[in-house]
């Protein structure tokens, strides 16, 4: 499992996102998309969206941080 998180460092969602990614030992790729520009061009090529954050499991995309959606995916892996 392959896990991509778009975020930046300034929003309140993804800090918990990834907080409640390392409490579960789940490891991932985080892109700081206030950084690079070709990685919030692809997050948004992804999502359709300009939100934050975005997830990418294995090409699945989650907008914001839904726990529920999140956790049904993971659960599912």
């Amino acid at each position: 499992m392959y896990i991509k998180v778009y975020s930046t460092p300034s929003c309140t969602y993804c800090t918990a996102l990834k907080k409640y990614l390392d409490e579960k030992n789940i490891s991932y790729e985080n892109i700081d998309v206030s950084q690079d520009r070709a990685a919030a061009a692809e997050m948004i090529a992804k999502s359709g969206q300009r939100a934050i954050p975005v997830i990418d499991i294995d090409g699945n995309i989650i907008v914001g941080f839904d726990r529920n959606k999140l956790s049904e995916i993971l659960e599912s892996r």
